[in-house]
């Protein structure tokens, strides 16, 4: 082993290992509460932001984009709410800062370069599934959730009623501010660890721990397992289940491309590093999907 994948000198005990776990931390919840008292400044700018798409699509319907309070407390926890997810947001790249230094001296440094590519894609696929959520399924999901209204008119027969020329029901969305903003948060979320799917499928591919014949013979089971995780964190209507099954089943099969990539690229190095026997071949599929074996030399072992 070279000198430049030794492990970096560390002599310190476990003692001064937690001791600086608990440092790091600390300062990162420190910079979490700092990023929600920013937040909580600017509750009510980020949640007018966050209710864009419902206006959106009440104002397509000629309805006013109103919000209410069912609770006198309600207002006071969407403002917190709010804050906790600003909070953490703004203070995410410090809290991976940490982690990352606390981290890092236990790693080669040919394990950190690496890993590096995948710290920095996870917080950036988590941003893209958030944007895609909140730009494109909530829209369609709360216009779907609209399109139930009823508007009763003055004079209209009731279908039913015992009494004709009554005033028509009107169900129209008096919608709490706490509950649209926990729908719009679930979405985002959901949507944003769905996206960590490739980040994860080829950090375990990196490691060996999965391969991309592998994922290949689980597609069955991938695709019931998407369908249970599609049900499970979003609404009960066939739209939005639909847009995230399409979305998730499409991650997964970026992540065998990227994995098959992964093994391809280590089987590589492998060959290079002379610990790679030809007879290996043989009995590697993924080898076999990427290159063709030479006629001379399958002739010459034959």
């Amino acid at each position: 082993m070279s000198d430049a994948d030794e492990i970096e000198d560390s002599a310190a005990p476990l003692i001064e290992h937690l001791a600086e776990l608990r440092t790091r931390l600390i300062h990162s919840v420190i910079a979490f509460i700092i990023g929600m008292v920013i937040c909580f400044a600017v509750a009510t700018p980020i949640f007018n932001f966050l209710t864009a798409p419902l206006c959106k699509v009440l104002a397509e319907r000629g309805q006013n984009c109103d919000l209410i309070f069912i609770k006198p407390q309600e207002g006071f926890f969407v403002a917190i709410k709010v804050s906790l997810l600003g909070g953490f947001i703004l203070a995410f790249p410090y809290i991976a800062n940490q982690m990352w230094r606390f981290v890092a001296p236990g790693l080669y440094k040919s394990e950190k370069g690496a890993f590096l590519p995948f710290l920095v894609a996870s917080p950036f696929m988590f941003i893209l599934g958030a944007a895609f959520a909140f730009y494109v399924v909530t829209p369609l999901a709360y216009d779907f959730f609209l399109g139930f209204q009823q508007f009763g008119a003055e004079g209209e027969a009731v279908p039913g009623a015992d009494v004709q020329n009554r005033p028509g029901l009107s169900v129209v969305f008096q919608g709490s501010a706490q509950e649209y903003l926990n729908l719009t948060i679930k979405f985002i979320v959901a949507f944003g660890l769905c996206f960590q799917l490739p980040v994860l499928l080829t950090l375990m591919g990196k490691a060996g721990l999965v391969g991309a014949e592998g994922l290949k013979s689980m597609r069955k089971y991938a695709v019931v397992g998407i369908l249970v995780l599609a049900a499970l964190v979003t609404p009960p209507d066939v739209i939005t289940q639909v847009i995230l099954f399409v979305v998730v089943y499409g991650l997964y099969e970026v992540s065998i491309f990227l994995v098959a990539r992964v093994e391809k690229k280590r089987i590589e190095q492998m060959k290079a590093d002379g610990v790679w026997f030809e007879d290996d071949d043989e009995d590697d599929p993924l080898l076999s999907e990427f290159e063709e074996e030479d006629p001379e030399d399958r002739e010459g072992r034959t």
